[in-house]
């Protein structure tokens, strides 16, 4: 008689770092009694700030896929078991078998006594690290098949395995805390209170049984505006709960209501807007800008193409290279709020954030170190910006990092705004449409191409007179152009 010992192993939703707490499944690549190989990539989701491939790091069978697509599931929640054949460290815990049952049970003790011994993989989302610090195992079902290869063979009595003993909690600071002193919340509800710097002790909670909720947190955030709570970091949540699977948009009265639920990029978007309305003290400058040499100027580069075949010229190309050069000359604009240590922080290179508005909602990605390219070179990172971001395939790291941000509202028709902060950045230039109108141009009043500039700041970082000096540049590099040499 030949035993196959087969086990579930069940691959949870990776911890995708950098803060986030949850992510969409948007595409499973796989379906119930498929066979996976290690590396192979089983299904695609959107966290709040990319999509993203998974592979499945064992071999095996797909047994159950535990969301569908379009489900909204927390780090850490099982969303695929996959049946694997036997091998040591693989099977199931260890129990006390009958007697009678020595001969089935014999060959699975022993790979689960390994098992105890073998380190855990914490499986990572692609372009992550490994997630470092002791995290409790649970414990893994095993179905055991026995195939039957003697005629008139005794059935074996059926046996009940005892409970495993309980692991050991894995030591953390957090633990030592007395019961009922940390607040009932969500991962996702304590990284916004983070983001709104609020204490969730000081949060009166709605939620079934004393949970805090979004609400509870913005309704706080309202009360509290006068005054900056004190920030709490978030701690290790004793249970993670199942993510509940996100309906698409119905109608939900007579007159024709439809409920969208926010998630992804957009969640996280809503996320940062009241994170840095709530943060940073805004300022906002405009400023009228006769752009007529600027539109010339731009012309010539598309008929001539210097800048090279392939390379899209743009009026948001010079704008984005007049606010480097201002920026050059005001490298105090250029900082970071310290908020732990209480300090401005002067960056050493300038990562320019353009916004781009995708189907998965706005993103701001960023030229890493944009000052020091040449207009030729900053044409081409921001073509290659444009295009990846309205394919989908902007990654984390893309997003990551920025200091200064342009938000080109002018393709919209619109005038201008006062664009809000992208979170941990310093200023945000607003570039308007650009109209023809009446000027005062040479003591005449002629048809000039107009728009209009708003510079929105942090006033903690920058006072009005630096703020002011930076617009004034950036309308002086667009009246003339030929100043972006001289002033270079």
């Amino acid at each position: 008689m030949t035993t196959e010992v087969r086990s579930l192993r069940e691959f949870k939703m990776p911890d995708v770092g950098e803060g986030l707490t949850e992510a969409e499944i948007l595409s499973w690549y796989v379906k119930p009694g498929d066979t996976v190989t290690d590396g192979q990539v089983v299904c695609e989701v959107e966290t709040a700030k990319a999509a993203v491939e998974l592979p499945i790091p064992f071999n095996g069978v797909v047994e159950q896929l535990h969301f569908p697509e379009g489900a909204t599931v927390d780090v850490g929640t099982v969303i695929i078991s996959v049946a694997v054949a036997g091998e040591a460290g693989a099977a199931a815990p260890a129990a006390a078998p009958a007697p009678v049952a020595a001969p089935v049970a014999a060959p699975v003790a022993a790979p689960a006594a390994a098992e105890e011994t073998e380190p855990e993989r914490r499986e990572v989302l692609v372009g992550y690290g490994p997630r470092t610090g002791a995290a409790q195992r649970r414990a893994r079902r095993t179905v055991t098949t026995t195939t039957t290869t003697m005629a008139a063979a005794p059935k074996p009595a059926p046996v009940v395995p005892a409970p495993a003993p309980a692991a050991p909690a894995p030591t953390a600071p957090v633990a030592e805390a007395p019961v009922g002193e940390r607040p009932l919340a969500k991962p996702p509800v304590r990284k916004l209170a983070k983001d709104l710097g609020i204490d969730l002790r000081a949060v009166t909670p709605t939620g079934p049984g004393g949970v805090i909720t979004r609400e509870d947190l913005h309704a706080h955030a309202a009360a509290q505006a006068a005054a900056a709570a004190p920030a709490v970091e978030p701690v290790v949540a004793a249970a993670v709960e199942a993510a509940e699977a996100v309906v698409a948009p119905v109608p939900v009265s007579a007159t024709g209501d439809v409920r969208v639920p926010i998630k992804g990029v957009r969640k996280a978007t809503a996320q940062a807007m009241v994170a840095s309305a709530f943060t940073a003290p805004h300022v906002t400058e405009f400023v009228q800008v006769d752009v007529t040499r600027t539109m010339k100027f731009v012309r010539r580069l598309k008929e001539s193409g210097e800048l090279g075949r392939d390379v899209r010229v743009s009026p948001l190309l010079i704008v984005a290279k007049a606010l480097l050069t201002a920026i050059k000359r005001h490298p105090e604009i250029n900082a970071q709020w310290d908020e732990a240590a209480q300090e401005i922080v002067l960056k050493g290179q300038v990562n320019l954030g353009i916004a781009a508005a995708t189907p998965r909602g706005l993103i701001v990605p960023n030229i890493k170190d944009a000052g020091s390219k040449t207009l030729a070179g900053l044409a081409t990172s921001l073509g290659e910006l444009v295009e990846t971001a309205r394919q989908g395939k902007t990654s984390p790291a893309d997003m990551q990092g920025g200091t200064v941000t342009i938000t080109n509202v002018g393709v919209f028709g619109v005038d201008t705004g006062t664009p809000i902060l992208n979170p941990g950045e310093a200023a945000i230039l607003a570039f308007g449409a650009v109209r023809e109108l009446p000027w005062v141009h040479k003591g005449k009043v002629v048809p000039r191409q107009v728009t209009t500039l708003a510079l929105s700041f942090d006033h903690r970082l920058v006072d009005g007179e630096l703020g002011s000096k930076v617009l004034a540049d950036v309308a002086a590099l667009l009246e003339r152009p030929k100043r972006l040499i001289t002033w270079g």
